[in-house]
């Protein structure tokens, strides 16, 4: 799976005091999310206007990137420099002190620090299918005991331990270590046949299963068969790297076989900072495995198993990236009352009557085609606009069920209806193979 939002900031040299977020008069407060692509995506208002942000525990602040037309004052702002997880290096953008940020009906701060990004061609929102804002992280978490039901897609907050003690009933316990803001743990990575204890960083904001950094794993080896690819995009530039699978991956008695694992290059990694004997992450793909509950006060985070914990590991088999390239307008026609009339014969018969709508559908297009895929050895391109798949129009399809297709079945045939260079229409059809499939190791 793609990954889209998996993003590091490294803010020098700040110090932060701030009180963070709040439950007003509750013993708890629930906040509905969207999941799409494993990632978790809250409403919330920062100084009254209402913005959609990303749920990172991989972050330490509150990031936001876009406005999407959108107006709001901040308070108090400063230029500063920043960097994070790419090709290149510092960005420019604007620390902004003292907003009031509320989520839900009673959470909130009255204090908040928010880092805006000034660089426009940062675009999450194309690889999500809807308008992402930015990004939530550490203060979200910091106060409170925190219980993500990936199934109902509803956070709960606890206000008091007695609430909490009571919720995370039937949870496995682990220990984690706050470092840096960011929550990490011991996990068990069995490339082979041998589980290492490695520390990783507990990700949401990563919609992959597992990262792994071959720089900082003594003797590490890939796994066969692998694929260089594009892993995603950060502040910072494309990432890329390697896909493979390894053996098996665990977290206690947790246990998930042949996982799919990202291992970003040397130069996607070159400017983050890296907590000591960190090994990688592990990301949402794992996570939505559980309800999860992070307790940040006490060092401590809780899985119970949902109904996804044995599902498999699914790979974009097609080498396909696709991007949401806004709304257009479509008219479709709609039946807008039926009736009864005589003919000539003097014989009942039934009428309707019909009319255009014109309504907002999304569109779709190539962001780009992997090397020896299966994409390209149909002869897709990128910037293909997609107008159908399998003679389903595509304004009729989320981002997330386009990627659904592209993870059947080996053999299976896709078949793309594209515009090329605004003109020409063409049919392209994929068939599917895992370029990455698990071979034991003799």
């Amino acid at each position: 799976m793609k990954i889209f939002l998996w993003i590091f900031l490294l803010f020098a040299s700040f110090s932060f005091a701030q009180k963070g977020f709040e439950i007003s008069e509750a013993k708890k407060t629930v906040i509905p999310f969207k999941l799409i692509n494993n990632l978790i995506f809250v409403p919330l208002e920062i100084n009254g206007v209402e913005v959609t942000f990303l749920l990172d525990s991989g972050v330490n602040e509150s990031i936001l990137f876009s406005l999407d037309n959108k107006e709001i004052n901040f308070n108090d702002t400063e230029k500063i420099k920043f960097s994070g997880l790419g090709e290149s290096k510092d960005i420019e953008g604007l620390r902004s002190d003292n907003n009031i940020v509320k989520i839900g009906k009673n959470f909130q701060d009255d204090n908040h620090t928010i880092f805006i990004i000034l660089d426009e061609r940062i675009n999450f929102s194309s690889h999500v299918g809807i308008p992402v804002n930015g990004i939530l992280g550490y203060q979200f978490f910091k106060n409170h005991a925190i219980k993500i039901d990936y199934i109902s897609q509803k956070i709960t907050v606890y206000n008091d331990e007695k609430s909490a003690e009571s919720a995370r009933k039937r949870f496995q316990e682990f220990p984690i270590s706050i470092e840096g803001n960011k929550p990490y743990m011991e996990a068990g990575v069995e490339m082979t046949n041998t589980k290492v204890s490695s520390k990783m960083l507990i990700d949401l904001g990563n919609s992959d299963a597992i990262w792994l950094f071959p720089k900082l794993i003594k003797d590490f080896v890939y796994n066969r068969p692998n694929i260089d690819d594009y892993l995603g995009q950060g502040f910072n530039g494309d990432i890329f790297g390697k896909r493979s699978r390894i053996h098996r991956f665990h977290i206690g008695e947790y246990k998930f076989e042949k996982p799919l694992t990202a291992m970003p290059d040397e130069y996607s990694i070159q400017s983050l900072k890296i907590v000591p004997n960190r090994k990688g992450s592990i990301g949402s793909d794992i996570l939505r495995r559980f309800t999860v509950l992070f307790d940040y006060p006490a060092n401590k985070i809780y899985f119970r198993k949902n109904t996804h914990f044995a599902d498999p590991f699914l790979f974009n088999k097609s080498g396909l990236d696709i991007q949401h390239d806004g709304m257009t307008w479509e008219k479709d026609l709609i039946k807008v009352s039926t009736g009864k009339a005589t003919n000539a014969r003097n014989e009942t018969v039934v009428t309707e009557n019909f009319a255009y709508n014109f309504v907002l559908k999304p569109k779709f297009s190539v962001a780009g085609c992997r090397k020896d895929s299966p994409c390209s050895d149909a002869g897709m391109k990128k910037g293909d606009e997609i107008i159908e798949i399998n003679k389903r129009p595509v304004g009729n399809l989320t981002l997330e069920k386009i990627y659904d297709y592209l993870k059947k079945e080996d053999g299976t045939a896709i078949k793309f209806k594209i515009m090329r260079n605004k003109s020409v229409i063409e049919e392209r059809t994929l068939i599917l193979k895992d370029p990455i499939p698990y071979q034991d190791e003799n």
